[in-house]
């Protein structure tokens, strides 16, 4: 088999029509290793082609990493892969069936794909545990139990992610106390207990001290295998230290793929983006 005809196998897919599936009944099929495919997408807003034939595929478990200059189109591309955008043309597929175009926002949260954005949005006057509470609350078929007491289970699960996102010592601390980097830890925290399959994740360092990107980078990296995670980043010293793949793009679309080091020796990434 050459290499046209493995990508051609990788890429299949046997589409089972989802729109009369409930959201949270939705179980994609990553049977090929997949979990994302973006196919010839292209969106146009008043005449600017925000995003031009982009295709784009993310493996189940990885950690990919998508940079490029201001309006290359990583946040449409984000927006339309949750449902916050719509296509003019192309195709968004979770796994190999799951048509995401046929869902709304909210649906597509509840398929499995959670989104965090730049700024960390927590609430403010509950403590840590009580934010991720109320993150498992958000998935409906936890909710009469929740109403009732946490489950031993349920206990156990708060206290493995608060381990996880580094928050032990500060799980009774109100979360407007906690410090911008903490914040966005919670943050995350908050979207890994609705238990996404992939994990979108925007500029998750900005404004953060030296050390705090370093426990970013170990929290993303500890959340890799169970989950996918697509870091969206400007920091290139954040992004050396935590991608495996890196996707750039430019004017809307795919321009390079590859490695750190493959992507960092690609003279068109060097001309349009890095920088001699």
């Amino acid at each position: 088999m050459n290499m046209m005809q493995g990508l051609q196998e990788i890429t299949r897919r046997d589409q089972v029509f989802s729109f009369m599936l409930r959201a949270d009944e939705v179980v994609p099929d990553t049977s090929k290793g997949m979990i994302l495919y973006v196919e010839d997408l292209s969106v146009s807003f008043d005449g600017f082609k925000a995003i031009n034939d982009l295709n784009l595929y993310i493996r189940e478990g990885e950690l990919r990493c998508i940079i490029g200059p201001n309006g290359a189109g990583k946040t449409t591309l984000m927006d339309i892969i949750t449902g916050k955008t719509r296509p003019d043309t192309g195709s968004v597929f979770f796994g190999q069936d799951i048509n995401l175009l046929q869902f709304s926002e909210p649906q597509i949260a509840q398929i499995g794909i959670g989104r965090k954005f730049q700024k960390p949005t927590v609430f403010e006057k509950h403590s840590v545990f009580e934010n991720l509470e109320l993150a498992m609350a958000a998935n409906k078929r936890v909710w009469p139990t929740l109403t009732a007491r946490l489950s031993a289970e349920q206990q156990d699960r708060i206290d493995d992610i608060l381990y996880q996102a580094g928050l032990v010592e500060l799980k009774h601390e109100t979360a407007s106390l906690l410090s911008h980097g903490q914040k966005q830890w919670l943050e995350i925290a908050m979207l890994v207990m609705q238990e996404p399959r992939l994990l979108l994740v925007d500029e998750p360092v900005a404004g953060m001290t030296h050390q705090e990107m370093d426990k970013t980078a170990e929290l993303l990296h500890s959340l890799a295998g169970d989950h996918s995670v697509v870091v969206v980043e400007h920091d290139m010293d954040f992004v050396r230290s935590i991608a495996s793949e890196v996707t750039v793009l430019h004017q809307g679309s795919v321009l390079a793929e590859g490695t750190m080091q493959q992507v960092q020796d690609n003279p068109q990434v060097v001309e349009v983006y890095l920088g001699e």
